[in-house]
């Protein structure tokens, strides 16, 4: 159920009414919008009476919802939302008009080789770094990354450009192992790990959390539900393409779902080109259609030499076609008045 405010309702109010629903047994989700206050109440409200609640003098509309989908729900919190990480000097951003980019490879392979593409997709804007420390894979006998090896050196290249990384967590077990890692990706194999989604609701860090290759967007939605049913709104959604029937492309990349969770979801939307088209001539391609099409950002496999590479070579593109690439994103970005948050060019 949503409870619109009036305009002009005093904070003390609002906070005293809020804490008289709280007694009717839900819980109340304050969000406090750019034009508007919106209480969003979570538990069973099928015993308040919107008529009741209408005679309320601070309450404008009464809303009931229908999506299984509560603090996700854009109903519940009309503003997007943007999710912030600190950087020394100040923060990248992601959501609300700034458009995050993450780069880097899919799998953390050596010292020289991860610094030197952090320093390389860096120099060409990117605002985060990417790569694979723990890697699910459908071969027992391929590469499985270098586990906390990799978390090591992947924070060793954070030191050495400034770059927030991104990386896989896959075992709930190795959490605090991630204490250094900024954004905490729950890869498409795990998207309905309710155990995995619930421990990192109750933590702070934000979730970057990818579509299932075989999931809805409502079961998308519901698995952010998991997380922020546990306290912890930081989340951002990433379609990475879905299994169809076609085997010309890994995946069938769904850019639909973007205007389509951005319709019913306030959490920024980024889109993983490289794992949807799993071919690099692909990518650029895809990365601008995203951007066209209303995602917030977007997350890249780049390596500095893709034939040689452990894992998933053949979907990662060059740190020079990155380059290129980043400049036809800026010129995308400006057009749709939004800011691609790295360095400035």
């Amino acid at each position: 159920m949503i409870i619109a405010i009036k305009r002009g309702a005093g904070a003390a109010e609002v906070e005293a009414f809020s804490a008289l629903l709280e007694k009717r047994g839900v819980g109340v989700h304050l969000s406090r919008g750019t034009g508007q206050t919106v209480l969003g109440l979570v538990g069973d409200t099928t015993a308040i009476d919107a008529e009741t609640l209408l005679a309320h003098h601070l309450v404008e509309k009464v809303i009931r919802v229908q999506e299984p989908y509560k603090r996700a729900n854009r109903l519940f919190h009309p503003d997007d939302t943007r999710i912030e990480v600190e950087v020394p000097g100040g923060f990248r951003r992601v959501g609300g008009g700034c458009l995050g980019v993450m780069a880097g490879p899919c799998s953390v392979e050596n010292r020289d080789q991860i610094v030197a593409v952090a320093r390389a997709v860096k120099e060409a804007g990117a605002g985060f770094l990417r790569g694979g420390a723990f890697k699910p894979r459908t071969s027992p006998y391929s590469f499985q990354g270098l586990g906390p090896e990799g978390l090591d050196l992947l924070v060793e290249a954070k030191k050495e450009t400034g770059l927030p990384i991104v990386t896989e967590l896959m075992d709930i077990h190795h959490l605090e192992l991630f204490e250094d890692v900024d954004i905490i990706q729950v890869g498409a194999r795990n998207m309905q790990n309710f155990t995995l989604l619930r421990e990192l609701g109750r933590g702070g860090k934000p979730v970057l959390l990818k579509r299932g290759y075989a999931s809805t967007i409502t079961e998308l939605l519901m698995a952010a539900e998991y997380v922020m049913s546990g306290g912890n709104s930081r989340i951002i959604l990433c379609e990475r393409g879905i299994r169809s029937f076609d085997p010309y492309t890994r995946n069938t990349l769904d850019l639909s779902a973007v205007p389509a969770l951005k319709r019913q979801s306030h959490l920024p939307v980024i889109v993983d080109p490289s794992h949807a088209t799993g071919l690099a001539w692909m990518v650029p391609a895809m990365a601008k259609a995203a951007l066209a099409a209303g995602a917030d950002g977007l997350i890249i496999e780049v390596h500095n030499n893709p034939e040689a590479a452990l894992c998933d070579g053949e979907q990662s593109i060059t740190p020079e076609v990155f380059a290129s690439l980043m400049g036809t994103l800026r010129k995308i970005a400006a057009i749709e008045g939004k800011t691609i948050e790295g360095k400035t060019l």
